[in-house]
């Protein structure tokens, strides 16, 4: 079997696109190497509101594989205040973009993830949590992450953010949808208060052992009042 290579190509914001990916996107195209196709619409933008962003998005997705013919689209919609993820606008453009497309094609979906806190914080393994269960209830395959402190930080991400990301994911499946929009409403509110002083957490170095690439104590402490938290919230991991 001929071996296989994975590309990653942006679309710009927002529908748009430049010569510089088109070109790559001819070069790879004749190689029949996996292609991931991304995009990440700005809710608060120049599309507007939570409902125009959300068909912005679905109109990227569809571009991705309809136009550039790719394997696999990486979403994740981004507030325009706070660069993240994971506020309860853009939880929402995620959901229903997903949930519509999953409905109605078989197109590979995947989600990127940016936190606003960093790790070693609540804050920072809810907002992932509140993520992972919206992708899994709204049908994504594949969930990409964690950039923690919205990926601009040096040093600010961890495995044990993904390993949240990774068990909630897990524990959403087979949940009804009621019952998951009541779960995300406790967990959003729990941490959208605190936007403008979110915990900037620790460095890798400073909450993990590096030799050994294990959690401190005191990370597993948080995860662990984490877990009891989301139980609070309705989910149980």
């Amino acid at each position: 079997m001929k071996p296989f290579d994975a590309h990653e190509c942006s679309q710009l914001n927002e529908l748009k696109i430049d010569m510089s990916a088109l070109n790559m996107l001819a070069g790879w195209a004749p190689t029949g190497d996996i292609l991931m196709m991304e995009q990440m619409p700005i809710f608060g933008g120049y599309t507007g509101g939570v409902e125009e962003t959300t068909i912005c998005d679905v109109a990227t997705m569809i571009a991705s594989f309809v136009i550039f013919d790719c394997d696999i689209h990486l979403d994740g919609p981004i507030h325009i205040r706070w660069g993240t993820t994971t506020t309860r606008e853009t939880l929402k453009i995620a959901a229903h973009a997903a949930a519509a497309l999953d409905f109605n094609t078989d197109f590979l979906l995947a989600n990127q993830y940016y936190t606003l806190a960093g790790p070693c914080t609540d804050m920072c393994l809810l907002e992932t949590a509140a993520q992972a269960i919206t992708d899994t209830a709204s049908g994504r395959e594949l969930i990409s992450g964690v950039a923690s402190s919205k990926g601009v930080m040096q040093d600010k991400t961890t495995g044990l953010e993904s390993r949240m990301m990774g068990e909630a994911a897990l524990a959403t499946c087979g949940m009804e949808i009621e019952t998951v929009n009541e779960v995300l409403d406790n967990i959003v509110s729990l941490y959208e208060k605190n936007y403008a002083k979110a915990p900037q957490g620790k460095r890798f170095q400073d909450c993990y052992n590096v030799r050994k690439v294990e959690p401190t104590d005191e990370y597993i402490d948080i995860y662990d009042g984490v877990l009891r938290t989301l139980l609070d919230c309705g989910i149980e991991l």
